[in-house]
């Protein structure tokens, strides 16, 4: 059946009407009498609104939408966040699992290293002292021949003074200083007390009055306590 102006070019069976439009025959007579441009867009209008009911069925009643911006109560993109956010945390614990096991290599090998290099320091650490002392021995070995050779006691004398002043000196420039003690106070700090004798006077009482071995400082810091002899 095709629809040409305001005219119906083909008579219609009244069952084929009835079927398609109305439940009761009093209006499938009211719509023989239209024309038929009317009847086929009340068709359409029909099938129109039936493919609506069919879709609206098909949802059960969920608004599916697949934008998250617009209303709904179902959006589709909400499992594929919830699945990037799970794929970002993964990646964020893999990321700090790497650095944590960096730093724990890294320490190792600091903790190895400096381990090292204080048992270097520990082996070497008096090889510069050493090797000024050489000198000294050196100048040792020549005044030995000398002494064998030499009857004069005044070239010796003056042999062994250069020696000790240079020995002195290597040591004094190592930060090496000489305790300065007698006629000081006894200090307990400083001086260790061999013995005590009767004092000569009554300012020489808790002082030292003899040294038996020398203190020694280095870099300010005692290396040595001083042996000595206190009056009472």
């Amino acid at each position: 059946m095709k629809c040409k102006g305001f005219l119906v070019t083909r008579i219609l069976k009244p069952e084929t009407l009835l079927g398609h439009f109305v439940p009761n025959l009093l209006l499938a007579i009211l719509l023989t009498s239209l024309p038929l441009q009317t009847i086929c867009k009340k068709m359409a209008e029909k099938d129109v609104k039936e493919n609506k009911n069919g879709t609206a069925e098909n949802n059960n009643g969920v608004d599916i939408n697949a934008d998250e911006s617009l209303s709904g109560s179902t959006h589709l993109n909400e499992p594929i966040a919830e699945e990037s956010a799970l794929e970002k945390t993964r990646e964020d614990l893999e990321e700090t699992k790497d650095k944590f096991l960096r730093l724990a290599a890294e320490f190792e090998n600091f903790k190895r290293r400096t381990a090292k290099e204080r048992m270097d320091l520990i082996q070497t650490a008096g090889r510069d002292v050493i090797a000024d002392l050489l000198e000294v021995l050196d100048d040792y070995d020549r005044a030995q021949k000398q002494l064998e050779t030499s009857e004069d006691i005044t070239q010796v004398k003056e042999g062994v003074k250069l020696i000790f002043n240079k020995l002195k000196n290597k040591l004094q420039a190592r930060g090496l200083t000489p305790m300065e003690s007698l006629g000081k106070d006894f200090d307990v700090d400083l001086h260790e007390a061999i013995t005590e004798i009767p004092a000569a006077s009554k300012e020489l009482k808790g002082k030292v009055v003899d040294e038996v071995v020398k203190g020694y400082y280095l870099n300010d810091k005692i290396i040595r306590h001083a042996k000595v002899v206190v009056g009472k």
